[in-house]
């Protein structure tokens, strides 16, 4: 995510943090990097204009450049400044005061608009509410059936009346179909185009007339650029738009649209697509992209990915076992699941501080073929073997080896890493135990 404008705007900085003393020519510097590498981004021309001149304003006053560490002073004005590029504070869904919440979903053929929608309804139920998918995009027979699809996987239910009705008449019979039902949310997928036209934004008027609409998401590609930007435009003169909802953002390695839209159009993100998943749309939090951008990290998603993941029952039972030396390869198999569940490793580790950039993850990347033959080693083994893995001979080893699909010297690494691991953990153990009864903390294997 934003990894080209991550890495450069760091890079830009660099100097600044260096230099024990900062000129307002050092200054003016850093911001003339920054300037390109916006413009780079693809970020709007009179966006980037505006952006650099209130950083100068702020960065050249002599409490900077006589401040301690004025190159951190001057990356703080940064991080507050882009903080206000994307929107200040995070914009949540509105809730209509009178039952059903009524979300309009509009946007172009290939926003993800129809997926998106999904996402949300999901989104919504693991918060325990009760929503209704609407499909009212009825010159698209494909988008039906694709939402009917979607809300059977999902368990949330669909309401359509085929493509030989009118969005309007959809839309209108939905709602009473909710009321009637109890749904608390009622999402509407309605009609895109390959481009805007009027005779759209006639029957979204329409709908907006017929049906009491507590909010008007435009769904937009974030790879897209400044096209997007131009879509949400036009969207919210046409018909006013609430908020925007970014797909694909977890594949924008620029960050244009994201860092332009809110100043543009004065709407706000209010969602983030991060994965194909239908878990993979979460609220937009505009401090926390801007400490990803500029590598400071988002520990705070990083616990709220963890959190949702796992459950505090398993987390008990799992420092139990732990404590007691009792993790086994079935419990391996279990975080490797859980792991899965919080999403890509490379996606986890830029959220903590010191690893936002893409050079330091690239060693550290695993890919998901690489987790399935770990899961397919410990899946040969027997139950006896993942409780108790010293009794794995050579000729175990081999007929896991076999029944896995791998190789040997797969299997040996495995059994190398796991015995590495529980030694670890036994340590930290006995540190922690020794440090509880004031006794002397035994030495780890780096320190001897």
């Amino acid at each position: 995510m934003f990894e080209s404008l991550s890495e450069k705007l760091q890079n830009a900085f660099k100097r600044l943090t260096g230099k024990g003393a900062l000129t307002e020519k050092d200054v003016e510097e850093a911001l003339r990097e920054v300037r390109l590498v916006l413009l780079e981004a693809d970020v709007n021309f009179r966006v980037v204009k505006d952006f650099v001149a209130r950083v100068r304003e702020r960065a050249v006053g002599q409490e900077v450049l006589r401040s301690l560490s004025p190159g951190q002073q001057v990356i703080k004005i940064v991080h507050e400044e882009l903080v206000g590029l994307l929107g200040g504070e995070q914009s949540k869904l509105a809730v209509s005061p009178k039952p059903p919440t009524v979300i309009m979903l509009a946007g172009l053929h290939g926003s993800g608009k129809t997926t998106t929608a999904a996402k949300l309804a999901f989104s919504l139920k693991k918060q325990g509410k009760n929503p209704l998918l609407v499909a009212a995009d009825v010159y698209r027979p494909a988008a039906i059936k694709q939402l009917q699809t979607l809300g059977e996987q999902l368990g949330v239910k669909v309401f359509a009346m085929g493509d030989k009705q009118d969005g309007v008449a959809v839309c209108r019979a939905a709602l009473s179909s909710a009321n009637s039902e109890g749904h608390d949310h009622v999402i509407l997928d309605v009609a895109g185009r390959l481009h805007i036209d009027e005779e759209m934004m006639a029957e979204l008027k329409g709908i907006r007339s017929a049906v009491p609409v507590t909010e008007v998401l435009l769904v937009v590609d974030a790879m897209s650029g400044q096209d997007a930007v131009n879509v949400a435009r036009a969207f919210d003169e046409a018909i006013g738009i609430d908020g925007v909802i970014m797909t694909k953002l977890d594949s924008d390695a620029r960050g244009g649209a994201a860092l332009s839209i809110k100043s543009v159009t004065g709407k706000p993100i209010k969602f983030a697509g991060t994965s194909e998943k239908m878990d993979g749309l979460e609220p937009f939090h505009p401090d926390r992209m801007a400490s990803r951008i500029l590598g400071m990290g988002d520990v705070l998603s990083l616990i709220e990915k963890a959190e949702a993941s796992v459950s505090e029952e398993k987390a008990k039972e799992l420092e139990k076992k732990l404590r007691e030396n009792q993790f086994g390869f079935d419990d391996y198999l279990d975080q490797l699941e859980q792991m899965k569940k919080m999403g890509p490793l490379d996606q986890l580790l830029s959220m903590i501080p010191g690893f936002g950039q893409a050079k330091q993850l690239q060693g550290l990347k695993i890919d998901d073929q690489e987790i399935a033959r770990v899961e397919a080693i410990i899946r040969s083994m027997t139950q006896d073997e993942r409780r108790n893995p010293s009794i794995i001979n050579g000729s175990r080893r081999r007929r896991i080896a076999d029944g896995s699909g791998t190789s040997i010297q797969a299997v040996n690494r495995l059994l190398k890493q796991f015995e590495e691991m529980r030694k670890m953990i036994r340590q930290m153990t006995a540190m922690e135990e020794s440090a509880r009864h004031g006794k002397k903390m035994p030495q780890m294997p780096f320190l001897r």
